[in-house]
């Protein structure tokens, strides 16, 4: 090989992507704000494994220490955090999470717009898939609807802005109203459901009725209580 010749540098690709995360916002006693943690977990266990989490400690004064443990705590339960936000970059010592910052809640701003003539209501996007959503699948529409034509597998999971729709058996997980849309819904034509969750409100699959179970359901928020019924 010619030693004058120069090897070529390859361009590093960078790609953006956005993920779904889940914020936690620890409250004082942090004693007992771990102890609901563990009773989620006991319900649905490594429900947040691998699952982004992000730390939001506006609402609580902890030390740096105090921090560290609540980070370490957490480790310990599997839940991997992210990066924290709401407090000061001073108190994040060595080897922790960085602070993020630029964070947008999921939620929906209303303003009141001026008058305008009367037009058709713009439908809202939805997303329709025709195949299964397989085991070990994550499907995220923040933007509105989700119609599935297939069952939803174990261990696969439904994130929607809107409503979703399975069209088949619900094995998996479906969390709808992300965007803090409190009147969607969720339907199935066969409920065995790991979790169902409607802006934020959950069942588990221990908490759903033996009565449900592998019957055509429902389910919607009445206030801060999930419903659950059967469609016929």
């Amino acid at each position: 090989m010619d030693a004058t010749q120069q090897a070529v540098r390859q361009q590093v690709r960078m790609r953006g992507r956005s993920y779904v995360a889940f914020v936690f916002s620890p409250v004082v006693p942090i004693v007992s704000w771990l102890e609901e943690i563990d009773a989620t977990l006991a319900k649905s266990p490594g429900f947040f494994a691998g699952k982004p989490v992000v730390l939001d400690l506006s609402a609580v004064d902890l030390s740096q220490s105090a921090i560290a443990h609540l980070v370490g705590s957490l480790g310990e339960r599997n839940i991997r955090i992210l990066g924290i936000e709401g407090v000061d970059e001073s108190r994040l010592g060595a080897n922790m999470p960085p602070l993020l910052t630029g964070g947008r809640a999921c939620a929906i701003t209303t303003v009141e717009p001026r008058p305008k003539p009367a037009k058709p209501k713009e439908k809202s996007p939805s997303l329709l898939l025709e195949t299964p959503v397989r085991s070990g699948q994550s499907i995220v529409f923040a933007e509105g609807d989700v119609t599935v034509l297939g069952s939803v597998g174990s261990g696969a999971e439904i994130v929607a802005g809107g409503s979703i729709h399975v069209y088949g058996t619900l094995r998996g997980r479906a969390m709808a109203g992300i965007n803090g849309n409190s009147s969607a819904r969720i339907f199935c034509q066969r409920i065995e459901a790991e979790l169902l969750a409607i802006d934020g409100y959950y069942q588990t699959a221990e908490e759903i009725s033996d009565s449900l179970r592998n019957r055509p359901a429902q389910a919607w928020l009445e206030g801060e209580m999930l419903r659950i019924t059967a469609l016929n």
